[in-house]
């Protein structure tokens, strides 16, 4: 009898008709013989409307209260959920993130979970209910509500994963699984079968969607194995787990994009010891994730700075940003929202030389401009215009022949891909 976390996002669950369809995938996983909890997240939309009530309350509302708003998003789909199971004859027993044990850091509105105390959503499932958490929440020591950041529900069920020991947290979306490419922007881009931790989390740095960061990160740290498939049918989807002998890399795993992102750059900064410190640090204290950095040659003293953050944390940034320019005595500062990153992932990329230059070949044969680029040992990232990301998207998922069955499904016998 296996132990399955399964979580579904606002578009799963964004109807009552939808809220009915997720409840019979529940029973029918129950009565497979499974032990059954469902994470969700808000319905369809819901937390953007709530988004738009506070804008129309305040431009800056305090965070603790956007906490308080949010967190109630999630608190409908879970009732509706939980009586939807009991209309059909089955039990079920729904847990806000509080009442799940999930307790969190104090950042309000990109809160951390710190621990997962899931005594009592394991008593109901060994009760044998269905258990329901609302996703995207946890609660502070101190007994503050707060939320964790978009796409946090995923993050939820993994860390709820994590907390029961449970034997693999199944990822449900509108799409199938993890592809080579956006097929909405490739149509030709292949799903993958499997795919190591190390390279989801690149993907995910770099804009794939399908997951969030952060919970490639937990999934990683705490041996969780996820299961991304689509809400809309019963086919396997993409497995996401550790990396080892019996798995087949392709040079290139995907071709991933990313356009909510903005670049900052400072002019003139003083070339000294520290100062790069002090920009960055800033940035850290107001809680300011910064992705890709470049710094130019020095020149009579001076340089450039640039780099990349997420447009949502474009307030906090330039607040940061105008302090410390006024500090440092740098000449000013500009930011670029037309901006769109393109990456190239792969863990075969270690050991086969080239790859850079075929991909800046590419670009450039598609007359596409870089104003920066980063590596990791698995991941070319390069800053474009965002009116040329299909453009970029496409050359290079062709030119690394991913436009066809050609690409490796990465998935060994073993495995068998079916975690049901």
């Amino acid at each position: 009898m296996q132990l399955v976390v399964m979580k579904f996002g606002g578009t799963s669950v964004g109807t009552t008709d939808r809220v009915m369809v997720v409840a019979r995938r529940l029973i029918e996983a129950k009565e497979r013989g499974d032990r059954v909890v469902a994470v969700v997240s808000a319905m369809g939309d819901v937390t953007d409307d709530l988004l738009a009530l506070a804008s129309g309350i305040s431009d800056a509302p305090p965070e603790r209260e956007m906490d308080m708003l949010l967190a109630t998003g999630e608190q409908v789909t879970i009732a509706l959920l939980a009586m939807a199971i009991h209309s059909l004859g089955h039990r079920a027993m729904s847990f806000t993130g509080a009442q799940a044990g999930i307790v969190s850091d104090a950042s309000h509105t990109k809160a951390r979970i710190q621990a997962v105390r899931a005594d009592r959503v394991l008593e109901a499932v060994e009760g044998g209910a269905i258990a329901i958490v609302a996703g995207f929440q946890g609660l502070t020591p101190e007994g503050e509500i707060t939320t964790l950041g978009r796409g946090g529900s995923d993050t939820t069920a993994v860390a709820v994963a994590a907390g029961l020991g449970a034997d693999v947290c199944e990822i449900y979306t509108d799409v199938d699984g993890v592809y080579t490419a956006d097929p909405r922007m490739v149509p030709a881009a292949v799903k993958l079968d499997i795919v190591s931790y190390e390279e989801m989390l690149e993907m995910a740095a770099a804009g794939a969607r399908v997951l969030q960061l952060r919970a490639v990160e937990f999934a990683r740290n705490h041996g969780v194995v996820l299961h991304v498939r689509s809400s809309f049918n019963d086919s396997p989807g993409t497995i996401v787990r550790e990396a080892d002998e019996t798995m087949e890399h392709a040079i290139i795993s995907g071709v991933t994009h990313d356009t909510s992102e903005a670049k900052v750059t400072i002019r003139d900064v003083p070339d000294r010891p520290g100062v790069a410190a002090a920009v960055f640090g800033r940035l850290a204290d107001s809680n300011v994730n910064v992705d890709m950095i470049i710094q130019n040659v020095s020149e009579a003293g001076s340089t450039d700075i640039s780099f990349t953050t997420p447009k949502e944390d474009l307030v906090r940034a330039t607040r940061a940003v105008e302090e410390v320019v006024a500090e440092l005595g740098a000449r000013d500062w500009q930011v670029d929202e037309t901006v769109a990153k393109v990456s190239l992932v792969g863990a075969g990329m270690k050991t086969h030389p080239g790859v850079a230059a075929t991909m800046f070949r590419a670009l450039a044969d598609a007359g596409v401009n870089l104003s920066m680029i980063s590596t990791s040992s698995i991941r070319i990232s390069c800053v474009i215009e965002a009116a040329q990301v299909e453009t970029a998207v496409r050359a290079l998922h062709t030119t690394f022949g991913l436009d066809s069955d050609a690409v490796t499904a990465e998935i060994s016998p073993a495995a068998g891909g079916n975690l049901n």
